[in-house]
């Protein structure tokens, strides 16, 4: 079983061919197919291990967008004892749903 190591949004993720991955939002329209360019290493499917340094030359993973969202809503409280001070606040993180197709190096 083949995999790749890509990294985007300052994050790293383990994929393979019809994996389903989520990542920080991305600028690509729902349906567009995405070329990770960004891939620090690659296993084939005999178990040899190509590492870059820091990218592996030449190798992409092609993914599909499938969806454009927000995550649950994480909320949080800041206090301060004795002074009257309390704050909520929300937060939701947006991501981008890709369908990996391929792995090429």
């Amino acid at each position: 079983m083949s995999y790749a190591i890509i990294e985007t949004g300052s994050k790293q993720y383990k994929v393979q061919a019809g994996d389903i991955i989520y990542v920080e939002k991305l600028l690509v329209e729902v349906g567009e197919e995405y070329n990770f360019t960004h891939v620090l290493a690659i296993s084939n499917d005999d178990g040899q291990m190509t590492i870059g340094n820091p990218h592996v030359a030449g190798a992409k993973v092609t993914a599909k967008v499938e969806e454009q969202g927000k995550e649950a809503k994480i909320t949080g409280f800041r206090y301060k004892a004795k002074s009257n001070y309390r704050r909520r606040y929300g937060h939701r993180q947006p991501y981008t749903k890709f369908t990996v197709l391929a792995i090429e190096a």
